[in-house]
């Protein structure tokens, strides 16, 4: 088994490996495959491969620079998007206790404790003073 693993290792010297990248890419590959097994399209299963091909591309790469650069410009779009579901995720599993607002100003998300009723709230990062009401 140490042989192996020293040829694998040998073999991948100088080349780029994976990323967040090549994850999505695989996961986007899972779900196409899936997808797949129910449509049975052509376009699909052309889609499906080319990812594929794409993914194992990338991991076997020696120009590590461009395969750095493209996991930037991914990660660039997929943080702001990552945050806001799991701000949603946070939002799911606290709604027995909390409520969360926005603030009018400077738009920041606040965690409220729930109080049914009108109450004025202070932005803990502007400092702005507005009225938040609170239903359920």
């Amino acid at each position: 088994m140490d042989d192996f693993r020293n040829k694998l290792a040998r073999f991948m010297y100088g080349r780029y490996g994976t990323d967040q990248l090549n994850t999505a890419l695989l996961v986007m590959y899972f779900l196409l495959l899936i997808i797949n097994v129910f449509t049975r399209l052509i376009i699909i299963d052309i889609l499906m491969w080319s990812v594929f091909i794409w993914t194992v591309f990338r991991t076997f790469s020696r120009n590590i620079y461009k395969r750095q650069k493209e996991n930037r410009i991914f990660l660039n779009y997929w943080n702001p998007v990552k945050s806001e579901i799991l701000l949603s995720a946070r939002r799911l599993r606290e709604i027995q206790t909390h409520r969360f607002r926005r603030c009018p100003q400077c738009k920041t998300v606040l965690r409220l404790p729930r109080r049914t009723g009108k109450h004025l709230v202070r932005c803990p990062r502007c400092q702005n003073r507005f009225h938040v009401r609170i239903i359920i």
